[in-house]
């Protein structure tokens, strides 16, 4: 026994009869039947982009410029620092922000950094000149070493 829906109703009609129980009009073949099972979907994940990994001088590595500014800047806020006894430190600060910015500008269009990346290496120098210790030219120097030698390959 096969149910087939009513053309003009919609209505499920068994195919032993000839007339629709709902609305009374002829039952006419073929009509689309209804299944008992439920069609079967598959489900096909569409692929996610990946970040493109471009290398260990690409994702650790500042623009030796931009090194050589930070270790310069830094020494002359840490020297202050220590010779006003801390009163220079929202000087400091002020400094870290335009430093972190110079960076960021820096590393997207001198080293070729895409914004994320230059926004994460800008917040961490700019973080780490605007503390009062020389911490900035323990990583600077590093990565600006890798830097230039990132460059050196590039050309």
């Amino acid at each position: 026994m096969t149910i087939v829906a009513c053309s003009r109703c919609g209505a499920p009609v068994d195919d032993s009869n000839q007339y629709c129980a709902k609305c009374g009009s002829k039952v006419s073949y073929p009509v689309p039947q209804f299944s008992s099972t439920p069609p079967s979907y598959s489900y096909t994940p569409t692929p996610q982009p990946h970040a493109v990994s471009r290398g260990f001088g690409q994702m650790f590595g500042l623009d030796p410029r931009i090194a050589f500014l930070t270790v310069i800047v830094d020494m002359m806020l840490f020297g202050g620092d220590v010779l006003s006894g801390g009163l220079l430190v929202f000087l400091s600060i002020f400094v870290g922000a335009i430093l972190g910015f110079v960076t960021y500008k820096a590393q997207m269009k001198w080293y070729g950094d895409d914004r994320d990346a230059a926004m994460i290496k800008a917040a961490i120098l700019g973080l780490l000149t605007a503390i009062p210790v020389p911490l900035p030219a323990l990583l600077s120097v590093p990565t600006g070493i890798v830097g230039l030698v990132h460059n050196m390959r590039k050309k």
